[in-house]
């Protein structure tokens, strides 16, 4: 009898992971068409500016795509827009009259992101603030800004924390919280690991398994990106002006008792 795994054999045992990852990326890829000239420009004007190409790859721009219809965003809040690739994943999801707020740390991403957003003709949905990502949250808030329906967080990994404190103040009952990076090629289990990335996501999730207003599912992820994943994790309880919690719905992260 066949063990449990048997059923999925690797197409050729003596290649790295690495190397079948990017190959099953690439098959997707071309079989999915995830790709067209807006997007490809995008790229191609990220590496002419020396953009660290750390954008997400095709298929989780995909991902993001379907879980902001799944979700029927009309509002999303990017933390990390880099050069507008997955701005652009994003921004396709809204429906008429959608909006995007992309927060981004460097003038010149930003300036880049820019051009690639109206080459891609999606200008008027997104707006391009430019500024730490924690004075920026700051202002939204202060703006007095509506709930966003999804938010996406892709900016660096120290101030994850300081993010979902934010990204909660931002949000409604319902909403959806996607946070990239995340498993960091296991090292996420390492206590004692001297990254300061790594102990910023450890912090993170311990303040989603301490949150009793959000429910929180890791996603483990191999691609073209290596070996990492997202948290997704959706608002099950939000707070109102005064901070006062709503009536849950849903269950937490962990039992109440």
């Amino acid at each position: 009898m066949p063990t449990r795994g048997s059923e999925t054999p690797r197409s050729d045992p003596a290649a790295p992971d690495s190397q079948i990852w990017e190959a099953v990326d690439r098959y997707f890829v071309d079989l999915l068409a995830l790709t067209d000239p807006a997007l490809d420009e995008t790229l191609r004007s990220m590496e002419a500016a020396g953009l660290p190409a750390i954008q997400v790859s095709a298929l989780q721009g995909r991902l993001l795509y379907l879980l902001a219809q799944m979700q029927g965003a009309h509002r999303i809040l990017e933390i990390g827009t880099l050069g507008g690739y997955s701005s652009i994943w994003l921004a396709r999801a809204l429906p008429l009259g959608g909006r995007l707020i992309t927060l981004e740390l460097e003038p010149r991403h930003a300036e880049v992101a820019r051009a690639n957003l109206e080459r891609a003709h999606l200008s008027d949905r997104v707006e391009v603030r430019v500024g730490r990502a924690v004075d920026s949250l700051a202002q939204l808030h202060a703006e007095g800004s509506r709930p966003f329906d999804l938010v996406f967080i892709d900016a660096d990994k120290e101030s994850y924390p300081e993010y979902l404190t934010w990204a909660l103040r931002l949000s409604r009952p319902g909403t959806v919280i996607v946070a990239d990076n995340v498993i960091r090629n296991g090292t996420i289990v390492d206590a004692h690991h001297p990254d300061p990335r790594v102990q910023g996501i450890r912090r993170f999730f311990t303040l989603l398994a301490a949150e009793p207003r959000l429910v929180t599912a890791p996603v483990q992820m191999v691609g073209t990106k290596g070996y990492d994943g997202w948290a997704i994790v959706r608002v099950v309880v939000g707070a109102d002006a005064r901070g006062e919690p709503r009536e849950r719905r849903d269950p937490p992260n962990r039992a109440v008792t």
